[in-house]
């Protein structure tokens, strides 16, 4: 559809109507957009690329909010649709919970990976780092040290407290976890081993987000 300012447009935030947890709204025109996927700065080509993919190859109404420090991709959305099954149709959808698990083993094993290779020095880093992240992008139960840590350090195929994450908390998890993993080793040869924590889950529950990951705006570089 568009590509927009931030002027053009007025972002809010409201309840989700299942959830303890506020949904990102972006308003143009009459018209509400949920978030979908968040690109960094430097990341301007792959948002284009993902833009493009949705509203050209998928048919989905979307639109590109470019701002001086991110670009985002938004999927309109109709506001009293959001407690339906639905889940908002074209927009962001509530993630299964095996979605959040495999994104979290991913997260485990990149920082047991430093932890292991790179020693406490660099683990710190990695922490503060991490813990950036959730709270920039507000993730949901990421706030406090103790919740960030039981992210690190719990199993997450055991734990019965997954956090209620969506879609675009994914996109961000692994864009930003790419990043900063590529900066600690020096290159990108940690995706093979880091994905070799998949094969712990269910067979069924890793085809599906290794279909996911394919489709995602990041999961190029993870591949």
């Amino acid at each position: 559809m568009f590509i927009l300012k931030r002027q053009d447009v007025e972002i809010s935030a409201i309840q989700h109507p299942k959830r303890d947890q506020k949904i990102p709204i972006l308003s143009y025109q009459g018209q509400t957009f949920r978030l979908i996927s968040v690109f960094s700065a430097a990341q301007e080509e792959e948002a284009k690329a993902f833009w493009r993919d949705l509203t050209d190859n998928r048919g989905k109404a979307c639109v590109l909010l470019e701002e001086p420090d991110r670009y985002s991709v938004w999927g309109k959305v109709r506001l009293e649709s959001l407690g339906s099954d639905a889940g908002g149709g074209d927009a962001d959808t509530d993630i299964a919970p095996a979605m959040t698990q495999a994104c979290l083993l991913l997260l485990q094993a990149v920082y047991i990976d430093i932890e292991d290779l790179l020693g406490d020095r660099q683990i710190a880093l990695f922490q503060k780092e991490i813990s950036a992240v959730f709270q920039q992008w507000r993730f949901p139960q990421s706030e406090t040290p103790a919740e960030i840590n039981q992210l690190l350090t719990v199993d997450p195929l055991a734990s019965l407290q997954i956090p209620p994450w969506q879609e675009h908390h994914l996109n961000t998890l692994l864009q930003e976890l790419y990043r900063i993993a590529k900066d600690h080793f020096g290159n990108a040869t940690f995706t093979a081993r880091v994905l070799d924590a998949l094969q712990d889950m269910p067979d069924d529950d890793r085809r599906r987000f290794l279909d996911w990951l394919k489709q995602s705006p990041t999961g190029r570089v993870w591949q």
